[in-house]
């Protein structure tokens, strides 16, 4: 935005300019945090439910801030300490929004959002590692991809962006159609529906619903990414939509693999890709990013530089053999089953280490979460898990069916002095909870002494 006038900035935000300043060319960049608020940055202070940010856009503009955009009252305040552009605006999240879709509308980039109950971060990063060698790509950063965390992304795309990837995440309904709506995707990407949130929507036909907002803001003629055989977003499919389905019988399916190495048919064309993963969940969010991929031109072939998001599955060994998968950022159902499956393939052959899964709470599952606990325990035993370390109280219930080793803690520092106690060499440690429960505590202390990371994912 830096060759829009600030009178320009104003109109896209719906924002009411209040003082010019000295400035001959707009800002470099946008922020939400006064701390970050130096020269070239709009600042942007936004009402919180405990603290309204507005109230630092003196202290922005007394940093050298390009210029602030707050309540009448806030900006106000500011043009009366510190020169430089000032916007006032009824609702500053709302006029940030929409000065992020008219600057998504200047870029004129491919959009492509992605959203899922498991593996939309994952399938992100992938997308990133797909389209780059093809297209100046941006892909939002983790975490950022709420009504908040978008639009400073879109934002933060520079001219000349070809692409733009963009993660949405999904509390309730009509969240991702107001996400949709700031982004205005190309293409749309679901690359699951299960069991998430259900203490809010409350049933997983709910949840299909509101990830399929992002099919409804799909333009006509855009591309729909779902999953082959997912009956609960039947509903939602468009007939002005073109619709691509990956998975086994889809329309992006895999044919072989073999380690590292890949083959997929890609709507009857054979493409061969090497990636830094083996697990069968990763391989499931590469073909919805192939197909996603190939919705705006784009065939991958040969090796693909994939960087997954930390917490998202990745491996260290350390110097005595022990293997840590770091896939603490989150956890659902579906999302833990399918860990434990890599967890039993990758520790496997006569001489495997043991099968170590440090799992905890996984929240929001709703009145049901008890069960789902239990289930997971079941599963665990079915994948020939060794040693269960649950934490957390909803946890606990795992092992209820889990009939091998089994360690209790109440938390994530319960955790992080016991499991490096229980480690041997040679093992395989998956440590996997819900966000809140923190355990990359525990990931951390078992690397604190010998770590070589691969920098690999699952």
């Amino acid at each position: 935005m830096k060759l829009w006038s600030a009178q320009r900035i104003a109109d896209a935000a719906g924002a009411s300019l209040i003082a010019h300043g000295a400035v001959a060319i707009g800002p470099e960049r946008v922020t939400i945090d006064s701390r970050e608020a130096g020269p070239g940055a709009l600042f942007v202070g936004l009402k919180g439910e405990r603290e309204d940010g507005g109230r630092y856009a003196p202290q922005a503009l007394r940093a050298g801030a390009w210029g602030v955009l707050a309540t009448a009252a806030h900006a106000e305040a500011a043009q009366a300490v510190a020169p430089g552009v000032v916007l006032a605006a009824e609702e500053p999240l709302a006029a940030m929004q929409r000065l992020a879709t008219a600057w998504r509308r200047e870029l004129g980039a491919k959009v492509i959002c992605v959203t899922g109950s498991t593996g939309k971060t994952s399938t992100k990063d992938m997308l990133y590692g797909v389209l780059a060698p093809h297209h100046r790509t941006v892909a939002s950063r983790a975490n950022f991809n709420t009504e908040i965390g978008l639009p400073l992304e879109i934002l933060g795309a520079p001219a000349g962006t070809e692409v733009l990837v963009l993660e949405q995440g999904m509390r309730g309904p009509g969240q991702i159609a107001e996400l949709a709506a700031i982004g205005e995707p190309d293409v749309g990407v679901i690359v699951s529906v299960g069991p998430v949130h259900l203490e809010r929507l409350g049933s997983v036909e709910a949840i299909a619903a509101a990830k399929a907002e992002l099919i409804a803001g799909l333009a006509p003629g855009g591309t729909a990414i779902v999953p082959a055989g997912e009956r609960l977003l039947d509903p939602h499919l468009r007939d002005d939509v073109r619709t691509l389905t990956f998975g086994a019988d889809g329309d992006v399916r895999l044919i072989a693999a073999d380690g590292e190495r890949v083959q997929i048919d890609l709507h009857g064309r054979t493409v061969t890709l090497e990636v830094p993963f083996t697990s069968a969940h990763m391989r499931t969010n590469l073909l919805a990013a192939v197909a996603a991929a190939s919705a705006i031109g784009v065939v991958p072939d040969g090796r693909l530089d994939i960087v997954l998001s930390s917490g998202r599955g990745q491996r260290t060994t350390r110097a005595d053999g022990v293997t840590v998968i770091d896939d603490c950022y989150n956890a659902n159902p579906m999302s833990v089953r399918a860990a434990l499956d890599d967890l039993a393939d990758t520790a496997s052959g006569p001489d495997r280490g043991r099968r170590v899964a440090v799992l905890g709470d996984m929240l929001e599952l709703g009145p049901r979460e008890r069960d789902f606990h239990v289930d997971i325990g079941e599963h665990a035993a079915a994948a020939e898990v060794d040693l269960l370390v649950t934490v957390g109280p909803l946890a606990a219930a795992m092992s209820e069916r889990f009939p091998g080793e089994t360690y209790a803690v109440a938390d994530a520092g319960g955790a992080e002095a016991l499991v490096p106690e229980l480690v041997e060499p040679g093992d395989v440690v998956l440590v996997k909870a819900s966000r809140g429960v923190g355990l990359e505590l525990v990931c951390r202390a078992l690397l604190a002494t010998e770590a070589e990371p691969s920098g690999r994912g699952a």
